[in-house]
């Protein structure tokens, strides 16, 4: 694959700091989407020496103790230091690489993301599809998808969601984007999951209709994902393994 350029690992933690909307980061460049070995090569070319020296000793540090030991891990404390270590703009990216270094399974990100920061929740997420092969860990995206916070419900839709949602948690996934102003560019896979769905077509329609009966715009994002749900874009595929039922 060829390397990212380095704007892939500039992540939502930026928005959330400078005040840019959150969400706005286009489908395949945040960590979720770049493989670990391109993310580290994108980040290591983007730090300055100080950050670049301490994000390889915390690397190393998680390769040579993965998984639990004691209260806390080693790794989990430079989780919580990524931010100050390597600035906002880097800290997801720099998580994430933390996280594959340590091999961290469902517990540990479980344990991650419960106990952690909102900073530390997201990273997790976009960590899912890297280290995460079956839907063990889908708790942590139902979770995700429950909150307000728009920059975990973005996070929470990247590449483990599509493989892994059902399709009845999947539409109210996408329809929670639209209630709540996050761009469904943050959807992974959504032109394949949304093809030919009329299900999906039939809660649009609706939610269309309750907008415009209450005088209220129906957002432009809708448009767009209603169009995909026409028959002519099913020859796409399935929803995937689960099919098209609720």
């Amino acid at each position: 694959m060829k390397q990212p350029p380095a704007t892939h690992v500039t992540t939502p933690a930026t928005q959330g700091v400078d005040g840019t909307a959150a969400g706005q980061d286009p489908q395949g460049t945040t960590p979720a989407h770049v493989p670990p070995a391109d993310l580290r090569a994108a980040l290591t070319a983007e730090l300055g020496g100080a950050a670049r020296a301490w994000l390889d000793q915390a690397l190393d540090e998680a390769a040579a103790h993965p998984g639990g030991h004691g209260p806390i891990s080693v790794w989990e404390l430079r989780l919580a230091e990524a931010g100050r270590r390597c600035g906002p703009a880097h800290a997801d990216a720099a998580r994430v690489l933390v996280l594959h270094a340590a091999r961290a399974d469902t517990d540990a990100l479980t344990r991650v993301y419960f106990q952690g920061t909102a900073d530390e929740r997201r990273a997790v997420l976009y960590a899912l599809p890297h280290l995460v092969p079956g839907p063990d860990a889908l708790p942590l995206v139902e979770d995700a998808l429950r909150t307000n916070d728009t920059r975990l419900v973005a996070a929470a839709l990247g590449p483990y969601a599509a493989r892994h949602l059902d399709p009845h948690q999947w539409r109210h996934a996408v329809l929670k984007c639209l209630f709540t102003g996050v761009p469904v560019d943050r959807v992974a896979d959504l032109d394949r999951r949304a093809g030919g769905d009329a299900e999906l077509a039939r809660m649009l329609a609706d939610y269309a209709a309750e907008r415009t009966a209450a005088g209220r715009p129906v957002p432009e994002d809708l448009h767009r994902v209603l169009a995909l749900t026409e028959p002519a874009h099913s020859s796409h595929g399935t929803a995937g393994p689960h099919g098209k039922e609720s």
